[in-house]
């Protein structure tokens, strides 16, 4: 009887530290941008806030049943240095490919958009990229690309 509870006793113990073991990191992405934007607010002064879920299917073609949550901005100005942010998460991994694929799309147009603009504008577009972790797939293009996304992997990752 004794074993058998020690027996029972380990099995429980297990199955609660493997259940820890797998719980999803959470992360408030509105409190993230905040984050970059006190760290880095003269690289991020002057953008508009993307508010509504709507504006990533206006700006990006994400469908909003795609996302679980969002924060986002963008530099409108396209004579200067381009400058996005966007981080989403997405309900499930196939919404994140969604995302990725259409956050790649606007990638892709934002480097060819600048292509025709100063070389220094081009490098920093070409020095950023699309990333997943899990659900969350973040946009980030700007000066401070690796600062930032110090912070957004901290939160999310």
């Amino acid at each position: 009887m004794r074993r058998l509870l020690t027996v029972m006793l380990v099995v429980l113990m297990l199955t609660l530290t493997l259940a820890g073991c797998s719980s999803a990191k959470s992360a408030d992405l509105s409190a993230v941008l905040s984050d970059v934007n006190a760290k880095y607010s003269g690289a991020t002064d002057g953008l508009r806030t993307l508010t509504d879920v709507s504006d990533l299917d206006a700006y990006y073609g994400i469908a909003a049943d795609n996302v679980k949550q969002f924060a986002a901005e963008i530099k409108t100005d396209t004579s200067q240095a381009p400058v996005e942010i966007v981080l989403v998460e997405a309900v499930d991994a196939d919404a994140a490919a969604n995302v990725k694929a259409a956050l790649d799309r606007r990638y892709a147009s934002i480097v060819s958009l600048y292509t025709s603009y100063s070389p220094e504008e081009l490098s920093v577009a070409e020095a950023c990229e699309v990333t997943t972790s899990g659900n969350y797939v973040t946009m980030v293009v700007a000066e401070d690309y690796a600062g930032i996304m110090e912070i957004v992997n901290a939160a999310i990752g």
